[in-house]
């Protein structure tokens, strides 16, 4: 029986995230735009999704590439800046029968936002929404450490006081203890939703709630900063508060809501998505693809374990077994490429570990959210100098690791290549002309250097391409009530090789078997026959009792 909550229209619908600036230039400026994407929506609907989520495009400084917001109801002129392009964008989007979701970043703000203005300018009511404090002993109020490098408090000469900021400088945090910031946020978001978009992606959306007296923490070896995430990060408040945002705007305006969070044990994620007392419908977990580096450090990279990527996966399918909902990724703006990753990027194996990696993630339970170009199996990036880098990480690690620790600098551009946000931010690879068909001139991030071999032109022609794979995928994912409803029950799961399971709903059973390394590996299937519905090989009909699978195979088979 499928319960009224089961039947959310969201709960068999696959995103497509796209980040403008790198999508498609429509005007030759160099960077990508709002009418571009909407030039490129047929595209889109022919890759069989439901929802299109922008990432921001409001008006910004771009120190965080658009995550620092200054003004909440313009469109940055680098996206075109008009309205009437945001309007037909959303208005095609729903003709082609598609969900627009709008990228709501209400963590923090630009400093350079009209509030954090008139606070610099020691306006005590502005000043409140934001979280100023005096000097304590003649240094900051506490020794967090920003998630980019530096400390978390910036000290402002003219007030005398420090104000935080979690994130880049440029992004000073709102105080949500303040009931006027919650009441502007909640009106940003009733103009949206009124303007006709149909949800939100709420970007660090968790830490809405700092413990006032914001305590020091133990420091990171060789730092005087330590991250002080126990004190600020998925704390009880912010349930009410997302209680709040449920009740006044997402519950009665029908939207469609995911929360990027992080730092979050299960007990948390099922408060924020329980059936109980609904406050977001799904959770954007960054615990699912942290498990191949040193905790949170992303430049820290750990050797690729398949066990360990079992342990993430289903470990989070469990603890969300009868609550909640997961949002599913392979790779995003904040993530280098996935097929680089965590598969084999060589011309060999790039297409089946690509093709692989679609089929092993998205026949879980949860909606799919493909990034722009992961269904071409875009990788890592090839930049030989620091300087073709824009990630507002980069400047932090090259100065502290190479300039002043004296460590190799080609062992941090290759970092920069294969672990940095820019490696999810190059151009998308349209064709084999200039800059990847992005666009006619320079663009504003370099092109990887491979887009004459991987790009959406070549791959249209050729059937068996990551693609048409896609196509393929999201078609049969549509068709399988189990993918949709069905429990989650990994198997072989002893292997260092294979990341297998199968879905059970009623009378049907469907399995997804998957080869993560380039040798083969033989598989032990539950008992029975089965039709494989989807294969990355395209070579098999019939399955049963114990498989080979061939370096990077996936397939997904029904049993009859």
């Amino acid at each position: 029986m499928i319960l009224e909550k089961e039947k959310n229209w969201w709960k068999d619908a696959a995103v497509y995230q796209i980040y403008p600036k790198s999508f498609y230039d429509s005007n030759n400026d160099g960077f990508g735009d709002i009418e571009g994407i909407r030039q490129k929506l047929p595209y889109i609907k022919s890759l069989g999704v439901d929802v299109v989520w922008v990432c921001p495009f409001f008006k910004s400084p771009q120190a965080d590439n658009g995550y620092d917001v200054a003004d909440y109801f313009e469109i940055d002129p680098i996206f075109g800046g008009n309205m009437e392009d945001l309007r037909n964008l959303i208005d095609d989007t729903h003709k082609l029968g598609m969900k627009f979701v709008l990228d709501l970043v209400a963590n923090h703000t630009s400093d350079e936002h009209e509030w954090f203005q008139k606070a610099l300018a020691g306006d005590e009511k502005y000043m409140n929404y934001y979280y100023f404090r005096d000097p304590v002993n003649g240094k900051a109020p506490s020794n967090w450490a920003s998630v980019f490098g530096g400390g978390a408090w910036e000290y402002v000469p003219h007030l005398d006081k420090y104000y935080l900021h979690i994130f880049h400088k440029k992004q000073p945090d709102l105080n949500w203890e303040n009931k006027e910031v919650v009441d502007e946020v909640i009106n940003i978001m009733k103009h949206w939703a009124e303007y006709g978009v149909d949800g939100f992606r709420l970007d660090a959306i968790n830490y809405l709630y700092k413990e006032p007296d914001f305590p020091s923490v133990e420091p990171m070896p060789g730092s005087e900063f330590g991250f002080g995430t126990e004190h600020y990060a998925n704390k009880p408040k912010v349930n009410e508060h997302f209680n709040r945002l449920n009740r006044e705007v997402f519950g009665p305006y029908n939207m469609m809501t995911v929360a990027e969070v992080a730092y979050i044990n299960g007990d948390q994620a099922r408060r924020y998505c329980g059936l109980e007392k609904p406050e977001v419908d799904m959770l954007y977990l960054f615990e699912l693809l942290n498990f191949d580096q040193d905790g949170y450090d992303k430049f820290a990279p750990l050797p690729f374990d398949v066990k360990a990527f079992k342990e993430a996966v289903f470990g989070w399918q469990e603890e969300m077994k009868y609550f909640g909902h997961l949002a599913l990724f392979f790779s995003n703006h904040d993530q280098a490429r996935s097929v680089s990753r965590f598969g084999n990027d060589s011309d060999e194996y790039r297409d089946l570990s690509a093709k692989m990696h679609g089929n092993a993630m998205y026949m879980l339970k949860g909606t799919p959210y493909i990034y722009q170009g992961e269904e071409l199996g875009m990788t890592s990036l090839d930049y030989t100098d620091v300087n073709d880098f824009h990630d507002v990480e980069v400047p932090f690690m090259w100065q502290e690791k190479v300039v002043e620790g004296g460590e190799s600098p080609e062992k941090w551009i290759h970092l920069f290549n294969t672990r940095s946000r820019d490696g999810g931010r190059s151009p998308m690879q349209w064709d084999s002309s200039e800059n990847g068909g992005f666009s006619k001139v320079t663009p504003w991030q370099k092109t990887n250097g491979n887009y004459t071999k991987i790009n959406v032109e070549l791959q249209e022609k050729d059937e068996k391409s990551p693609l048409n794979f896609y196509r393929q995928l999201l078609k049969v994912r549509k068709t399988l009530k189990s993918v949709i409803y069905g429990t989650v029950t990994p198997f072989d799961n002893d292997s260092d090789a294979t990341f297998c399971y199968s879905r059970d709903f009623e009378d049907e059973q469907v399995i997804s078997i998957n080869n993560f390394k380039d040798y083969d590996v033989q598989v032990k299937l539950p008992q029975g026959r089965f039709n494989v519905v989807l294969s990355n090989y395209g070579d098999v009909t019939e399955i049963e009792d114990t498989v080979t699978l061939r370096p990077y195979e996936g397939i997904t088979a029904v049993k009859i």
